[in-house]
């Protein structure tokens, strides 16, 4: 298992200095990705990530949703997917929840005296749906 972790941190590592940085992004959508998903699914969302090789599951083509349903992006059900309603597996547990995670982010920081005007569920909302909108965007 440690084996395992080390490949992983190694490969994070790695992930950083091979992926575009977020300030290239052209929209927040598209900065989200970069940040938190590229170094699976790959810069170019195409499923060839510098994680690839520590994963223990092929990492899906993110630009091929539309293809693979019928032509149609099945916005809701990669909202789920991403927010962590559905069961996606990855790397043989759960993918990441980003909805969990985009909450554990603002809860930290608005008890670091961070404060918004909007409720933190708006704000993880907010950032899911740019993510999703940004996959759609992308679609061959």
């Amino acid at each position: 298992m440690l084996t395992f972790v080390l490949r992983i941190t190694a490969a994070l590592a790695l992930a950083g200095g091979v992926l575009p940085h977020t300030a290239l992004a052209d929209s927040p959508g598209e900065e989200l990705y970069l940040t938190y998903c590229a170094s699976c699914h790959g810069a170019q969302a195409d499923g060839n990530g510098p994680m690839n090789d520590v994963l223990t599951m092929k990492v899906p083509d993110l630009t091929t949703i539309t293809q693979r349903n019928d032509g149609n992006f099945p916005f809701l059900k990669v909202v789920h997917m991403v927010d962590g309603r559905s069961g996606v597996m990855a790397h043989g547990s759960e993918m990441p929840v980003w909805g969990d995670q985009f909450a554990e982010q603002f809860e930290r920081e608005k008890s670091n005296g961070m404060k918004g005007d909007l409720s933190t569920i708006y704000k993880v909302r907010g950032r899911v749906l740019s993510l999703v909108y940004y996959l759609e965007s992308i679609q061959k």
